[in-house]
């Protein structure tokens, strides 16, 4: 809603304030890219943002900043598996809450110079488990917390995730159980109890974080799972299979039937 407010703001007659505005990366990356293009902005990365109408916008030269959410799926991934990944061009600084609670967790996360990150996790080393709870930026994000249930499906003890986001956000719970997952969902937090292993079933993926949750948990069951469902997915992930084949996952793309 604030980047919708932000772009009809910037054309539009007169002074506009937004308040509770949000405070995301993304948002304050699209308010750089208007005011190279000749808005007139204040505020950017605050609750309440102040633009300035002008009559016409020009056209300008703007790199889009590195997505901090696949990123913070691809260290999940290598968390899970055990792996050992390198995550170029990721961006730490934006991405504080969720490598503390990677950390927390028993994973390795290192800051490479030139802003690349690796993560990685020794096979030997027990996934620990946490407690966490979705916040509006700088806090833990709504987006990766499907991802993080599937971390902590298998974590060695119990772990309570809480959205205080989004309604209806857990709807993935029913398909992580349906591989041999332990949770419990009480209102608006659900209780993950770690089980040794997972194992592999046919799922269907309910949104776009949640369908990423499920390919994540597939790379650590045992046997094959099929994903159902992938246009999701593809809304935040591109060339996903290309990636985590080349990472080494054994991953393939198969026509959905009409």
């Amino acid at each position: 809603a604030t980047e919708n407010l932000l772009m009809a703001a910037a054309l539009a007659s007169g002074t506009t304030g937004l308040e509770n505005a949000a405070s995301e990366p993304e948002v304050v990356d699209l308010g750089r890219a208007l005011i190279a293009m000749g808005a007139r902005i204040s505020g950017l990365g605050s609750d309440r943002i102040e633009i300035e109408g002008v009559r016409a916008l020009k056209g300008a030269r703007h790199r889009v900043m590195p997505d901090r959410i696949e990123a913070g799926s691809y260290a999940i991934a290598a968390a899970i598996t055990a792996g050992d990944v390198i995550l170029e061009g990721a961006r730490a600084d934006e991405m504080d809450a969720l490598l503390a609670v990677l950390r927390e967790a028993g994973v390795t996360v290192e800051e490479k110079a030139g802003g690349d990150l690796r993560v990685c996790r020794d096979a030997d080393a027990a996934i620990r488990p946490v407690n966490l709870v979705t916040q509006p930026y700088p806090g833990f994000p709504t987006d990766m917390q499907a991802q993080m249930m599937a971390l902590m499906s298998l974590a060695d003890g119990a772990s309570v995730i809480t959205e205080a986001i989004f309604e209806n956000r857990f709807m993935h719970v029913l398909e992580l159980v349906r591989m041999g997952a332990d949770i419990t969902v009480t209102g608006a937090s659900a209780t993950v109890r770690g089980v040794r292993r997972l194992i592999a079933a046919p799922v269907m993926a309910t949104d776009l974080r949640a369908s990423m949750s499920l390919v994540i948990a597939g790379l650590a069951a045992e046997g094959e799972t099929v994903v159902n469902r992938l246009y999701h997915l593809d809304r935040g992930y591109e060339r996903l299979e290309d990636k985590l084949t080349a990472l080494g996952a054994v991953v393939e793309r198969e026509a959905e039937p009409a």
